[in-house]
């Protein structure tokens, strides 16, 4: 049995022996890191080049890729902010309109709007108050009834354009025309489906351009 001294003495021994086994080994696998200076990485900030070792590549920018349109004959969207992320153009050329949801073309419908006479004024709405069923009264705005012109008709989904009577509405009398030509007393008529889905899809407070019509140029409804 070994005394207590020699026992300590062998297992000092045995410590200085793994140390410098461990220093040994320290060396050989990292050789080239005796001599490098230390280095402090912050995040955020751009790496610090060092002499003699390659800068790592920059990442190539994201370029998002162009969104085009979706079916062939549809027009540029229009310019215009909208805070619900729809945007529609009423075309006169084509008796049509366009839907853009977040800058990407949805779909597309005939219309028919007002005629030479009573035409629908260009420039920009924004959709407002939404009625299941409204009564639309000509007499509202000084055409009697009983006049060749009057009319007081109830109207399926009518989205308010303006202040001053302009809607788009379901109007099933005049799908005949609907794509083809003008028959309303301003309104953007729709087909009863189409209605249906302004009504239900819209918000309040989107942009409805119209183009093309002999109604003048520039016209604009507050955003309210």
């Amino acid at each position: 049995m070994l005394s207590t001294t020699e026992h300590a003495r062998r297992t000092a021994a045995k410590a200085v022996v793994a140390a410098v086994a461990g220093a040994l080994a320290m060396g050989i696998a990292l050789p080239a890191a005796a001599n490098a200076a230390p280095i402090t990485i912050i995040p955020g900030l751009p790496p610090v080049e060092i002499p003699g070792v390659p800068a790592p590549p920059k990442p190539k920018p994201n370029k998002p890729k162009p969104q085009v349109n979706q079916a062939p004959g549809v027009p540029a969207m229009p310019a215009v902010a909208s805070r619900t992320g729809w945007v529609a153009l009423a075309d006169d050329n084509t008796h049509t309109i366009f839907w853009w949801h977040n800058g990407t073309y949805n779909r597309q419908m005939p219309i028919s709007m007002g005629t030479n006479k009573h035409p629908t004024p260009n420039g920009t709405y924004y959709t407002k108050e939404k009625h299941r069923m409204i009564i639309m009264d000509s007499s509202t705005y000084g055409v009697a009834v009983n006049s060749p012109e009057g009319y007081k008709t109830p109207v399926d989904f009518a989205t308010r354009m303006s202040w001053d009577g302009i809607f788009i509405h379901a109007a099933p009398w005049s799908v005949a025309q609907q794509g083809r030509s003008n028959a309303s007393h301003g309104c953007i008529n729709i087909s009863e489906a189409n209605g249906k889905w302004v009504f239900d899809n819209i918000p309040r407070g989107t942009p409805i351009v119209v183009r093309g019509t002999v109604g003048g140029g520039n016209w604009r409804t507050p955003r309210d």
